[in-house]
């Protein structure tokens, strides 16, 4: 046992970690997610009684899942009598002991747990969403948010699909190559958004959100060794790589966000764009072309500039047309006319942004107030750019980049 000062830390730690590959192990055998869910709840908070006291244990995911697993067992005998109890405190008791007996690296179903959540029986619409809370540990209210509807309406729903796989038996496994497809979809846009929520933490002060990119990466990288012919699956990873080798290049010196167009591209990971290159490569030799393919390819452009010292607007302005055309995005649309600032001026894409603000709602999108703000600037209006600026700083939750925002403006004042 660790000394208990470190306990608090080491149980928000596993917590960040492991809460969905523990999550994952508890239910593969009971396919009951909720009651998973529940057991692991209960095992945390009974480490955030005893650590503090007894000290962190030598293994804690172990500790962790013998607690959880009794705590079932408790519930289902709370739940059921007699013999229809029996089958599913058996499964219990003998995963259990096998705990006890041994301590052994738990082994990481995941990634069949979110093929479980993908699976047909569930509404599309909430395949995306089960997965982030289930696998990633998203809350229900952040999901929410993200999907455009109250937190109670999508707890109720996530609840609802939990039954569901009771319910329906859904097998945690991978599935068999013909229904992976169809599965496919949801699963990349669960890593993609996980990828992104630790994305937003520009001056990298979060630990638990650079773990939300590295955990989606990992991810990633077993889907694409899953399906090495499946050019989104390779794509989304080469996607996320581009990403991830400017990481350390988004903050100067003192800390402060730097903008991609002000990344000095020496401080890029190299060895990180050469596997995004390879993975895209592979990739465009696949049929089909989806959403994160030309996503990566915009990235390969920017990436580019480490070899070239130049960026191709013009290549950049095409590829998010092709976006456009395919998912129809604001975001997309708000990109396309930054883009289109480098190559066509900034009066077409301030032209471009007033056409995206009268087709979409989007008041309280940051990104476009941001947008906007520097553009007008380029105009030569610094009145209206100063109103853009403020708002974009109001809506923009990042501090770091918030910092950002204001030098900009506090430059156009002066």
């Amino acid at each position: 046992m660790s000394s208990s000062p470190t306990a608090e830390a080491a149980a928000e730690r596993v917590a960040r970690q492991s809460y969905g590959k523990l999550v994952a192990f508890l239910a593969a055998r009971s396919r009951d997610v909720a009651s998973a869910e529940d057991a692991l709840a209960e095992a945390f908070a009974a480490a955030l009684q005893q650590w503090p006291r007894s000290g962190t244990p030598d293994h804690p995911e172990a500790w962790l899942l013998t607690v959880a697993r009794r705590k079932q067992i408790d519930a289902a005998r709370r739940r059921q009598t007699g013999t229809l109890a029996e089958p599913h405190l058996h499964l219990i008791a003998e995963d259990l002991a096998a705990a006890e007996a041994d301590v052994m690296p738990i082994p990481d179903q995941r990634l069949a747990l979110m093929f479980a959540c993908a699976h047909p029986a569930i509404d599309p619409a909430l395949r995306t969403p089960l997965i982030l809370q289930t696998v990633l540990g998203f809350e229900a209210a952040a999901i929410a948010s993200a999907f455009l509807v109250s937190p109670a309406a999508m707890s109720q729903r996530l609840v609802r699909a939990k039954a569901k796989i009771k319910a329906a038996g859904i097998p945690f496994q991978i599935p068999e190559p013909e229904a992976l497809p169809e599965r496919l979809d949801a699963v990349l846009d669960a890593i993609y958004a996980c990828f992104s929520a630790g994305w937003v933490d520009a001056a990298g002060s979060e630990p638990a959100r650079r773990e939300h990119s590295s955990e989606a990466i990992w991810l990633g990288q077993l889907v694409a060794g899953l399906l090495p012919e499946e050019a989104e699956a390779l794509s989304l990873l080469a996607l996320m790589q581009y990403s991830e080798s400017r990481r350390a290049a988004r903050r100067d010196a003192a800390g402060r966000y730097v903008p991609l167009s002000e990344q000095d591209p020496a401080a890029w990971n190299g060895e990180l764009i050469v596997e995004a290159d390879a993975l895209l490569r592979r990739a465009g030799s696949l049929e089909g072309m989806g959403r994160f393919q030309l996503l990566a390819a915009i990235q390969a452009v920017h990436a580019a500039r480490r070899v070239t010292g130049r960026t191709d607007w013009e290549a950049i302005v095409q590829l998010y047309d092709a976006l456009f055309l395919l998912t129809g995005s604001a975001v997309v649309a708000i990109n396309r006319a930054v883009a289109a600032a480098e190559t066509l001026g900034p009066q077409a894409s301030l032209d471009a942004l007033d056409k995206v603000a009268a087709d979409n709602q989007i008041s309280d999108y940051q990104p476009y107030w941001a947008a906007r703000a520097k553009v007008l600037a380029s105009c030569g209006d610094p009145g209206s750019s100063d109103e853009a600026y403020t708002l974009a700083i109001g809506l923009e939750a990042d501090p770091a980049v918030r910092d950002f925002l204001q030098r900009q403006r506090q430059a156009l004042r002066n």
